[in-house]
């Protein structure tokens, strides 16, 4: 009887975990929640919505230096009370204007 439970014990340890797929409006991520982590790292999201913009524009190129002032300028607008419940997406287009989200 021991034997089977131990077998059952290895043979739980050695399946393969599965892991959670999740999924994330980008359009309702907060600045409150950008600079707290609770959605991911906020270079991670920066590099997303980099992506994003630069393909609404049919852009390829990617800027190391703007990326970083990007980033250095959203997280500066985010940190301003005002806008911490704001979405990041409106945020950017406040702050860099809508012809220059190349973040």
């Amino acid at each position: 009887m021991k034997r089977l439970q131990l077998a059952a014990v290895f043979a739980l340890l050695l399946s393969p975990s599965s892991h959670a797929q999740v999924t994330i409006e980008a359009t309702k991520i907060t600045c409150d929640q950008y600079l707290s982590f609770s959605v991911a790292d906020p270079r991670d999201i920066l590099l997303w919505l980099s992506g994003y913009y630069h393909g609404k524009q049919g852009s390829t190129t990617l800027e190391p230096q703007e990326l970083k002032r990007n980033y250095e300028k959203l997280r500066s607008e985010c940190l301003r009370k005002e806008n911490a419940d704001l979405p990041v997406m409106q945020v950017i287009e406040k702050a860099l204007g809508p012809a220059n989200n190349k973040k």
